[in-house]
């Protein structure tokens, strides 16, 4: 759905260069939600408005469905523009309007017939779980009611690529949590693919398929979110478990220290256990815990395995071969 061949953008400052975006290239594959991940000043909403050329790039090209939207003449790129929504992290919407009525606004500027808007509205309204709000004001709506009118307003064209700017960043992790599972549903239900950015770990836990990190306006990271996790040495995995590494416990003489990362089917599998039985190892869990991340149950486990190292290097890689990726992080 989207494609950036080196894109570029470099701003200019009281006579200084800023380069905010450096080369950057990265595929987003039809129907998924792809995560931007990044904190502040990464580059992650300038590359969001160069997608729909909100910012122009310096250099580079954008494909969107196929067209390489850059060298699109005005009235094309307004017509590619009606398929690509966009939400934002302080909603945006028009206070002087109704609920319904800032849904219907895109509609009314596209020509859309009266009769023709009010059944749309009413089918997205219903879709957001906002049906009984239809004749509220924003003033009259909490947080997270404004995020889903802004999404129901985005959704009203028919897109095919949401953009979300940050778009729960400004609320409470419960409200968080809703919002993404309304995206993860409008994803699936109308395989809208979604390009999202974000600075918060738990939108990519809980709602990404796959994610690029952006730092210092470089993608230095790119790929699917278990993939990446699963991968020793990513980045992914080094921000998703920063605290891994220390624990207050003395290693063993002859002990080897792993963290071991299970995703999917085995993190279903009593493997330590196995792994003991067969191979003559001790294992001490240190540290531990189990969560769900794109929709898999994702397991980490600290371990201090003791024994002849033959006997665990066996182990190692048995657990390998059951689809355990382990790192070794200290020695006896």
């Amino acid at each position: 759905m989207i494609e950036l061949k080196g894109l570029t953008k470099v701003f200019k400052q009281n006579g200084q260069e800023i380069v905010a975006l450096s080369n950057v290239s990265l595929h987003v594959p039809r129907g998924q939600i792809f995560g931007i991940l990044g904190q502040s000043g990464a580059g992650k909403s300038t590359l969001i408005r160069c997608v729909n050329l909100l910012e122009r790039p310096t250099a580079g090209e954008v494909w969107v469905d196929g067209r390489e939207i850059t060298r699109l003449s005005p009235r094309e790129l307004r017509e590619a523009r009606r398929e690509m929504g966009m939400i934002f992290q302080q909603f945006n919407l028009f206070d002087s309007r109704t609920v319904s009525g800032n849904v219907a606004y895109p509609l009314e500027v596209a020509g859309w017939s009266r009769p023709r808007i009010r059944e749309r509205v009413e089918e997205l309204l219903a879709l957001v779980g906002l049906a009984d709000k239809a004749d509220a004001y924003p003033a009259q709506l909490s947080g997270g009611q404004k995020q889903r009118v802004g999404i129901a307003r985005a959704l009203a064209p028919g897109p095919k690529l949401l953009l979300s700017d940050e778009a729960t960043s400004a609320l409470d992790p419960d409200t968080t949590r809703s919002v993404l599972s309304l995206l993860r549903e409008i994803n699936q239900r109308l395989g809208l693919t979604i390009l999202l950015i974000t600075h918060q770990m738990e939108v990519v836990k809980q709602v990404c398929d796959s994610v690029a990190i952006l730092e210092g306006g470089v993608v230095i990271e790119q790929g699917g979110v278990l993939d990446l996790i699963g991968r020793p040495g990513s980045r992914l995995r080094e921000l998703f478990y920063e605290s891994t590494r220390e624990t207050a416990a003395m290693i063993h003489p002859e002990g080897v220290r792993v963290v071991l990362f299970f995703v999917g089917g085995s993190a279903d599998q009593p493997l330590i256990s196995a792994m003991v039985r067969r191979f003559q190892v001790d294992a001490n869990i240190l540290q531990g815990a189990v969560e769900r991340v794109a929709g898999a149950t994702v397991g980490r486990l600290l371990v201090e395995l003791t024994g002849r190292p033959e006997d665990i290097q066996a182990a190692l890689r048995f657990l390998e071969e059951q689809g355990v990726s382990p790192e070794v992080i200290q020695h006896g």
